[in-house]
């Protein structure tokens, strides 16, 4: 069985850079620990510390939970983290209204940031998905009439 690679522990630990706000932990898809990272200030730096011998089990398991695909999950989030009030993440995955209305917003007010920091990962996950299933099916279809 191929081993996913879907997330990066150098990008993980740039973000724990930040840390104290949560952002590896969003990353990581832990948006629940993420979230209170960000409202404890890494409970209170103590979380933080601690999490930099964390980080390469939490780049294990995002591996095993999400899936590769023709979206990468290091560029999305990076253009999210920077550039996600313009909606760069949207476009980079092709939600070309969404996108839009980002720009035209500023991530909608900057709440349809936050909620793409808490579900970003199922977003790419799923896009991915989508785009290995037609890649089957097109390929059973071309077998079925080769």
């Amino acid at each position: 069985m191929e081993q996913n690679n879907t997330h990066s522990v150098l990008l993980g630990y740039l973000l724990w850079l930040f840390g104290f706000t949560g952002a590896h932990r969003f990353y990581y898809g832990k948006p629940v620990s993420g979230t209170i990272w960000f409202f404890t200030l890494g409970l209170l730096g103590i979380g933080w510390l601690i999490d930099v011998f964390l980080i390469p089990r939490m780049d294990e398991q995002a591996d095993q939970r999400f899936n590769e695909g023709e979206v990468d999950y290091n560029l999305a989030w990076i253009l999210l983290t920077f550039l996600g009030v313009f909606g760069a993440h949207r476009f980079y995955q092709q939600k070309w209204l969404s996108a839009i209305l980002y720009l035209l917003t500023g991530g909608i007010f900057f709440l349809g940031v936050l909620y793409d920091f808490w579900l970003l990962n199922e977003q790419i996950n799923d896009v991915n998905k989508s785009h290995a299933l037609s890649s089957k099916e097109r390929e059973t279809f071309a077998q079925t009439f080769h």
